[in-house]
């Protein structure tokens, strides 16, 4: 016998088809067959068919309804094929009997071979598992809401799948042979932005560019129609590649691909211990069975000596229902059989934006300790870097809110030593091997317990019956009981009783729900409807927000008030458990919307405020946020350096009120990132081009010193792609000469080279001389870098001369400290000493404490190369102070490693050692190679003094290495220079190493 669910409910025996019966008894043998093999309870099988308001003979009806399939199955020699359990009952189906068992089959065995690196046998295998559905939907005809809701989580498998297959057939190159499926698939599925992308590049690689440009003007009109938000940005890229014929595109054959390795995890000198768990939840109630289970299910995968496999455990049930709590509580409470780290991540699957695998594991990554400048780009790359740092180590990831298995997917680890907590408003049965724990409602007794906590348990129990119908009327949810339970708190001269009677009268419901939380709208109705007109206000214009945690500041924006006023109305929020607090004190405090309550502010947002009102709003906190963002900036560099500003508004915040918030700027750039990175997104769609590239522009101070080269990437595509469909060029200029910063992180200098010789362009064509002096700037780094002294030094000559016209001091001296350097890569230090008393002088005037750190440094190396060395160790100390004192640890690796070199040639070695070690340590984690090769040198140094050629060898080929990928030849001349009397050293050749100069600044 076998039994079919990928479209219409089948069963045959043999090669006749057999008879269910009626609408009943198929809702009922499909309710089974969705958990073949496992215990399905009489309470489901009973709202399977009645729904939620269910008949006294409802449990009746269920067994009738068995004894029905019994019969008909015992007709055709399976009588016992359907067994009754202790709770319900269950189906027993052999191996390769249900379509839904072998399509998941199939597709395991498709990923392995993929995986393995065969894509003709993949296609196959996916194939052969689609061929599997008779029907676009999973048992189609079904009237019962929890069969269809079951039966969309394997359509939504097959649609990934399907995905899945073509896109191997794409980079296989059989793109003329899908252009038809695809066709009919994005017919069906409209809003599968995947599907979209895959038929756009398909057509791009037939010569059908037009069309190709058609397929996403017609996404972006139905997303906008129906979901009121752009395409993704991925999809806009795609768009933007073939606009200009990006060579990425083409197929397999005709561009030649470069295979690149998977990066190797680094193995930092120091292993850190991440420990991400939020807090444990004080008031934890109930759940002793599902923690219970837990626990016991992690004891017995870590004592299983045959299983290989990552533990996995699923927590599943509806929204609010308090999966996150139970699995935070379980994670506290297992905490100490993982010793190696605690990661957590909240993936926000209920929300429109959900997290990306990809930023999760930048932070995960980051936790480990990788540095930002070797973070991989590409998704598989970071998941194998994951995997690799997680093969030997004891850690637990708990994985908040999933949506999908294709979300959670990178964030497993390869190995059973670790183990993963999930939570997730579906089953995610495509994770194969998984543990499912089912969170349902509070009963009765854990309901009452909760409101005891909150209320108090003598209040509760002087009105135990209105309690209990309190708790009736919550739905037994622990969200909407918080909340109610906060309302009495809040209100001691309401009885439980009048409380009761007010959600009594209460009939609305969150019908944007389809998870159906049904009882959530009303309690939240009822704590909106009591709280003042203007918290009500604010509360609403939260959700214009796309950032998860905000500070008081921005409700001040939101609400055009002040900040101590938008403070008072936020602490009413925060009392009546519409909003939450998220950390910080005083100014800095913090607080959040929960996801659902985030989903009826922006109900009533939509309802109550006019799209004009919206968007000014939007454009107020935006303001607000570019208004701090600049505060920040100028308190890190003393100045506006190497600022350039657009017309966009600004929400001025009181002077001393700024200067509390960013009195310590990169620890609120840090806390504002998120915003920060949405914000710009936000604008972009907004059509504000002038915010969105001007707040990239100010995010640049955070991205660089923190290394955050995603978020710098991705913010400055974004912005970068609004200007120029605003036209407006001295943005476009802007973002361009800022990214060209960016690929000098990254080590990109001929990318570099070409963003910033448009930027110049851009800037000369609008007559903007400053900005063309930024860009000069940064081209003379460049000359110098390749060894062009002569046009480095013209182009910072140029820029003095405009920054001195302007009166730009911290720019002046800026680029007098860096034509020192090329005074001292002469040999004149004379020459650049002179220099830098002048940038020193202009850089206090400017009072940029950052530019002045970077004077001294260079002044060291000048006192170096007189062989003042006491000199030289007092200007490095000076400078060390100074950028210690403003959070700069890019700049402090750069003076490390000068005072190493100064103490080296006093003969201290044991100070020169840790400084030098810190240096290189300090570059690592921040990913500035030319830092870590400078340190590298001084190393190599410091070992020739100790008479270790062989250690001295390793540290000047490291450094060559890293010289080399920069393309820096002046400092690779130096390193190959000493590298070959090392090794002269190393064989006897030359005795002793001689003395060998200075290293270059």
């Amino acid at each position: 016998m076998e039994f079919r669910i990928l479209g219409p409910l089948e069963v045959v025996a043999g090669t006749a088809r057999v008879d269910i019966g009626g609408t009943r008894q198929r809702i009922t043998l499909a309710n089974l067959l969705l958990d073949a093999n496992r215990v399905v309870t009489v309470d489901r099988l009973a709202e399977a068919i009645y729904g939620i308001d269910l008949p006294p003979t409802a449990r009746a009806q269920v067994q009738i309804c068995i004894s029905s399939l019994r019969r008909t199955f015992a007709a055709h020699g399976q009588g016992d094929i359907i067994s009754t359990q202790s709770r319900g009952y269950m189906i027993r189906v052999e191996e390769g009997r249900l379509d839904a068992q072998r399509f998941e089959a199939l597709t395991l065995k498709a990923r392995r071979v993929r995986d393995a690196g065969d894509l003709d046998q993949a296609v196959q295998a996916y194939r052969e598992a689609l061929a599997l559905w008779r029907g676009a939907e999973a048992l189609e005809c079904i009237d019962s809401r929890p069969v269809q809701s079951a039966a969309s989580r394997l359509t939504e498998e097959r649609m990934t799948t399907n995905e899945d297959c073509v896109q191997l057939e794409l980079d296989l190159g059989r793109h003329q042979e899908l252009i038809g499926e695809l066709t009919r698939l994005v017919e069906h599925y409209p809003l599968r932005e995947r599907l979209r992308g895959q038929l756009m590049l398909a057509l791009y690689r037939c010569d059908r560019r037009a069309e190709a440009l058609q397929v996403y003007r017609l996404a972006r009109e139905t997303m906008i129609e129906e979901l009121g938000i752009e395409p993704n940005e991925q999809l806009q890229r795609l768009e933007h590649a073939i606009l200009t014929a990006d060579a990425s595109l083409d197929p397999p054959g005709r561009t030649p691909k470069t295979t690149v390795d998977a990066p190797a995890a680094p193995a930092p000198s120091v292993v850190p211990v991440p420990f991400l768990l939020p807090r444990a939840i004080a008031d934890f109630t109930g759940r002793t069975k599902q923690i219970d289970a837990i626990e016991r299910e992690l004891a017995l995968a870590d004592e299983d000596p045959g299983r290989f496999a990552v533990p996995v455990v699923i927590v599943a049930g509806k929204g609010g229902i308090g999966k996150t709590t139970v699995a935070v509580h379980a994670a506290h409470t297992v905490a100490e059989r993982y010793p190696d780290g605690r990661l957590f991540a909240d993936l926000h699957g209920g929300a429109a934006r959900q997290v990306s695998a990809m930023h999760v594991l930048e932070r995960f990554l980051r936790a480990l300790g990788v540095p930002g400048g070797d973070m991989p780009e590409g998704l598989e790359e970071r998941a194998e870097m994951y995997r690799a740092l997680l093969a030997d180590r004891k850690a637990l990831i708990v994985l908040d809110d999933a949506a999908s298995e294709s979300q959670v997917q990178p964030l497993l680890p390869g190995t059973k030593t670790s183990a993963v907590i999930i939570t997730s408003r579906s089953r995610l049965a495509g994770l194969p091997g998984a543990i499912h724990i089912d969170v349902g409602v509070f009963d009765t007794d854990q309901s009452i317990e909760l409101l005891e906590r909150i209320a108090g348990t003598e209040r509760v129990q002087a009105e135990i019956e209105a309690a209990k119908a309190l708790a009736e009327l919550c739905g037994h949810l622990p969200l909407a009981l918080r909340i109610a339970g906060a309302r009495l708190a809040a209100r001691p001269h309401w009885s439980i009783d009048q409380l009761v009677n007010r959600l009594t009268d209460e009939t609305r419901r969150l019908d944007e729900l389809n998870h159906g939380d049904m009882g959530i709208r009303a309690s939240l109705s009822l704590t909106y409807e009591s709280v003042g007109e203007d918290a009500r206000r604010l509360f609403r214009r939260l959700a214009i927000l796309d950032g998860g945690i905000f500070a008081a500041w921005a409700g001040a924006a939101l609400m055009d008030v002040s900040f101590y006023d938008a403070e008072d109305l936020l602490d009413e929020l925060a009392d009546a458990h519409l909003i939450e607090a998220a950390g910080g004190h005083g100014v800095h405090s913090a607080y959040r919307l929960h996801d659902l309550v985030r989903m009826f502010a922006r109900e009533r947002l939509v309802a109550e405020e006019s799209p004009v009102q919206r968007k000014a709003g939007l454009e107020r906190v935006l303001g607000a946020l570019l208004f701090l963002a600049e505060s920040a900036h100028r308190s890190a560099y003393g100045a506006d350096y190497a600022r350039i500003r657009s017309d966009a508004p600004r929400w001025p915040l009181p002077e001393r009120l700024t200067g509390e918030l960013v009195a310590d700027p990169f620890a609120w750039l840090e806390r504002e990132r998120p915003l920060l990175v949405s914000g710009i997104r936000q604008a972009a769609h907004a059509g504000f081009a002038a915010m969105s590239w001007d707040l990239a522009f100010a995010a640049v101070t955070l991205f660089e010193s923190r290394v955050y080269l995603d978020d710098w990437r991705e913010t400055h595509e974004v912005a970068l792609a609004a200007t120029r469909q605003a036209s407006d060029v001295r943005g476009q200029a802007a973002m361009l000469y800022s990214r060209g910063s960016l690929r000098i992180a990254e080590n990109r200098y001929p990318q570099a080279r070409g963003d910033f010789d448009e930027a110049f362009r851009l800037f000369t064509e609008i007559g903007d001389d400053r900005g063309a002096a930024l860009v000069m700037g940064n081209l003379a780094f460049l000359a110098r870098m390749s060894g062009h002294v002569e046009d480095a030094a013209e182009q910072y000559r140029r820029a003095l001369e405009i920054f001195t016209s302007t009166g730009d001091h911290v720019s002046c001296a800026y680029m007098l400290h860096n034509m020192a350097q090329l005074r001292l890569d002469a040999s004149d230090p004379e020459g650049a000493s002179n220099l830098l008393a002048e940038a020193l002088e202009l850089s206090r005037k400017g009072g940029s404490r950052r530019v002045e750190a970077q004077v001294l440094y260079r002044m060291g190396h000048t006192y170096l190369a007189w062989n003042e060395l006491v000199l030289a160790t007092q200007v490095f100390q000076t400078a060390l102070e100074m950028v210690r004192g403003i959070s700069d640890e890019a700049g402090e690796a750069h003076i490390l490693s000068g005072l190493g070199v100064a103490r080296l040639r006093q003969g201290e070695t044991a100070l020169a050692e840790e400084a030098l070690t810190e240096s290189a340590r300090l570059s690592g984690l921040g990913g500035d190679h030319f830092a870590e090769g400078r340190a590298l040198l001084g190393l190599g140094e410091l070992a020739v003094t100790r008479g270790d050629a062989r250690h001295a060898v390793s540290c000047f080929e490291q450094a060559l290495r890293i010289f080399q990928a920069i393309d820096t030849p002046t400092l690779e001349a130096r390193a190959l220079a000493l590298l070959t009397e090392a090794r002269g050293m190393l064989a006897g050749d030359a005795g002793r190493m001689g003395e060998t100069g200075e290293l270059v600044g």
